[in-house]
């Protein structure tokens, strides 16, 4: 993420005229604005394959599953990300047509750029959500998703899940689907070799 300004600090009301009208998405963090790095044609198919399998799951239910344009609001961190998946399952809570505040599921597939932010700062803003009960880490390089749950004392609990397990769990919506699906179609990134030193 580059910050597009380190000394104009904007309201998160400001923030979100701004991205009604970009033709770029941008992420806010506590008035300042991020311009969000592009993705890659891995990590784009594994976030279809996931928002198939998820909303297919769902039909009937009131539980919906987004992803690519809508926003997760961190109110208690005055925040506002784009996840590349999300659930809500509460109807009793109204939400606005663009964010969402009260996500049960959060998945995120990862990336060069954003793995060391996905797995850090964003998943300490994301525990705040009181309604979260699951974030999901997607690699592009490994077939290996990791999940943590929240458990009934509030500590997050991960299990990974890969190809030898033959499927893996989404705990939160009682979904449990195959490897084969989830990476369907999915040609895995290519791991950069560091340079030894000699």
């Amino acid at each position: 993420m580059i910050a597009l300004s380190d000394s104009v600090f904007i309201t998160p009301e400001e923030y979100l005229q701004l991205e009604e009208k970009s033709n770029i998405k941008h992420e806010y963090i506590d008035g300042q604005v991020y311009t969000m790095a592009g993705t890659t044609d891995t990590h784009n198919t594994i976030v279809g394959n996931l928002f198939i399998l998820i909303r297919n799951h769902f039909r009937g239910s009131d539980c919906r599953v987004y992803f690519a344009d809508i926003k997760a609001r961190i109110e208690k961190r005055n925040r506002f990300y784009y996840p590349d998946i999300l659930v809500n399952c509460d109807p009793q809570y109204p939400e606005t047509p663009t964010y969402k505040r009260f996500s049960k599921l959060i998945i995120e597939v990862l990336s060069d750029s954003t793995e060391a932010f996905d797995r850090g700062d964003k998943f300490n803003d994301y525990q705040t959500l009181d309604s979260l009960e699951e974030y999901v880490l997607v690699n592009t390089k490994h077939q290996r998703v990791e999940t943590f749950r929240r458990n009934e004392q509030g500590l997050w609990v991960l299990q990974t899940y890969t190809p030898d397990d033959q499927t893996f769990e989404l705990q939160s919506i009682n979904l449990t689907a195959p490897f084969t699906d989830l990476y369907q179609d999915v040609e895995l990134e290519a791991i950069a070799q560091k340079a030894e030193l000699s």
